[in-house]
């Protein structure tokens, strides 16, 4: 790989970590309200239900500022079509990082002795994010030569 590639590829990586802070900024905020009023004590809501509705509200933060800004250039028309058809693999791919984000949780929460569900969440984060990014880059967004 070239080093202008290298480069590219670091910057559009930096971008797509900064935007991801408004997604993981909606995901958290949408967990704790789901978590501490919706479904306190409830250890399925709390820990399933609450992770599925938060990280699907921050999926479409998270797309929106992907397609505008940080894959903007592979991005041929702005449409309808061009928009729901990116979103579409976006939310399966994200989806893919959902459930290992989702089997990190668990895990990380049934190894710690009951670490509180937000912290939890943002280990998990830090995982799957790599593979979000890389599944953006590869498949969603793939460059057209």
């Amino acid at each position: 790989m070239s080093k202008s590639k290298v480069i590219e590829l670091t910057l559009r990586y930096l971008r797509f970590a900064a935007s991801t802070l408004a997604g993981t900024a909606v995901d958290m905020l949408v967990l704790w309200l789901c978590s501490d009023y919706l479904f306190k004590g409830n250890y399925w809501g709390e820990y399933l239900l609450s992770p599925f509705i938060s990280f699907e509200c921050a999926v479409l933060v998270n797309f929106t500022i992907a397609y505008y800004s940080v894959w903007k250039d592979r991005v041929s028309a702005y449409t309808f079509r061009s928009f729901c058809r990116h979103y579409a693999g976006y939310n399966l791919s994200c989806t893919g990082t959902f459930l290992l984000k989702m089997c990190v949780l668990l895990l990380i929460e049934r190894f710690s002795g009951g670490w509180d569900v937000l912290i939890c969440n943002i280990l998990a984060l830090c995982i799957s994010g790599i593979l979000n990014f890389v599944l953006n880059e590869t498949v969603v967004f793939k460059s057209k030569k």
